[in-house]
């Protein structure tokens, strides 16, 4: 990785994007510093420090935003909204033929379309999820003002903040490396790396901690990240065979070759979409918080992260998300057809149905793998959290170390793949 990297920093192109890239992630540590007025950042932060808060959605959603949420920024909804928004609209597009056939069939306009009401939708639920904020600052007093005008410009702020850091993961897509949204959630998390050590010294420092426990810890935590790597470029490689035909006087084909298939091709976004989706009752309980014992303190209660319904339904949507995005990213009838155009067939399967049936059973059991390795890497540290309360906020590395690794992985892949499109005779050597 890091030879690729320097690889990369010595071309004069790919060194323009890493620097604009680094440039948009400046702005944006700079956005999560800066506080929304009227806000008592102290109480705030404070607030954010007790354990039920820590190891909470709550604490969950501060780690996403790189601590925006605990320091009340103009940055503190990070970039959910636009989450939310995209997973809308990608099921609308699965839901709906129209919305389906203008993406298919419209092409660069159809998707700039999408990408257009995605960003519509990602402001209202701007509105919606800083709306829901303010009830939670104000029912708790964190706030120095609460007039209106107060209000409006809090809320505002925090609307402004998400469709500025929207504008700025596009522009990273579009001007510099890897995907805009991914890179600014790996920057808030890995900001958040220092108070995660603190965390954990100060723990083993009150409970008396061995020096043994900490380094088995560490061991534990490197042991994880080796295994994500493994699994993220884990492959399942269908054997192709091209038949030979002849061309004039030129023969062609007869090579072997295979169709790789990616055990996590779905990469993180099963993980962030389905914390996305569980983050809505926690959206709900900032504004509406019922009296205990009510069937709504109940419901919401569901949705704690010790809680164990909300550990098999957050297994269930990644299983589920793992799946929908291996349906969008392969089309088996259409990879039979492009085989059988050129000349291809998977050895011991007749061309056509045969051929997109197994293609499709393959996919399934691939797929499912993936969603099994995603599944106990973020759901055991949860489970950890839940069996001990004292661990509750380390618990939330588990999801972050995944997030991390996976779009540092992505974005290594595609400065190979800029390189490679450039001839970089260093990389190739």
């Amino acid at each position: 990785m890091f030879q690729t990297l320097k690889n990369a920093w010595n071309m004069p192109e790919l060194r323009k994007k890493i620097l604009y890239t680094l440039f948009i992630l400046l702005i944006f540590r700079f956005g999560s510093c800066i506080p929304v007025p009227f806000i008592n950042t102290e109480l705030l932060a404070t607030y954010f420090e007790q354990s039920q808060v820590a190891g909470s959605m709550l604490g969950y959603l501060d780690m996403f935003t790189g601590g925006g949420l605990s320091n009340a920024t103009i940055f503190a909804m990070s970039i959910t909204p636009y989450i939310n928004a995209s997973i809308i609209l990608q099921l609308l597009t699965v839901a709906i033929p129209a919305l389906e056939r203008m993406v298919k069939e419209g092409g660069e306009e159809g998707r700039k379309r999408i990408a257009s009401w995605t960003r519509y939708v990602a402001v209202v639920l701007g509105l919606l999820q800083g709306f829901s904020y303010y009830a939670l600052l104000r029912s708790n007093g964190f706030l120095s003002n609460t007039s209106v005008l107060a209000a409006a410009a809090i809320i505002l702020t925090f609307t402004a903040g998400t469709a500025l850091i929207m504008w700025l993961g596009e522009h990273i897509t579009q001007n510099g490396i890897g995907n805009g949204i991914s890179i600014i959630l790996f920057a808030g998390i890995v900001s958040r790396g220092p108070s995660l050590i603190r965390t954990l010294y100060n723990l083993f420092k009150q409970g008396g901690g061995s020096i043994i426990s900490a380094l088995l810890m560490i061991v534990i935590g490197l042991a994880v990240v080796v295994f994500i790597v493994f699994m993220s470029n884990a492959e399942r490689r269908i054997p192709v065979q091209y038949a030979k035909r002849v061309v004039g006087r030129k023969m062609y084909g007869g090579q072997s070759t295979h169709l790789p298939i990616k055990v996590n091709a779905s990469g993180v976004m099963p993980i962030i979409f389905a914390s996305s989706i569980l983050s809505l009752p926690q959206t709900v309980s900032m504004f509406w918080q019922p009296a205990a014992g009510t069937v709504g303190w109940h419901v919401l209660n569901l949705f704690s992260q010790s809680n164990p319904f909300y550990i098999i339904v957050y297994g269930l949507l990644i299983l589920a998300f793992a799946y929908f995005y291996a349906s969008i990213q392969f089309n088996p009838i259409e990879i039979s057809n492009n085989l059988k155009k050129n000349g291809g067939f998977i050895p011991g399967f007749r061309p056509g149905k045969p051929t997109s049936d197994f293609i499709t059973k393959a996919l399934g059991k691939v797929t499912f793998v993936g969603a099994i390795f995603l599944g106990i890497v973020a759901i055991l540290p949860l489970i950890v959290g839940a069996i001990s309360p004292n661990l509750s906020n380390v618990a939330l590395g588990g999801t972050s170390v995944i997030i991390v690794v996976g779009v540092a992985l992505d974005t290594v892949k595609q400065l190979e793949a800029q390189m490679l499109m450039r001839h970089h005779k260093g990389f190739l050597e």
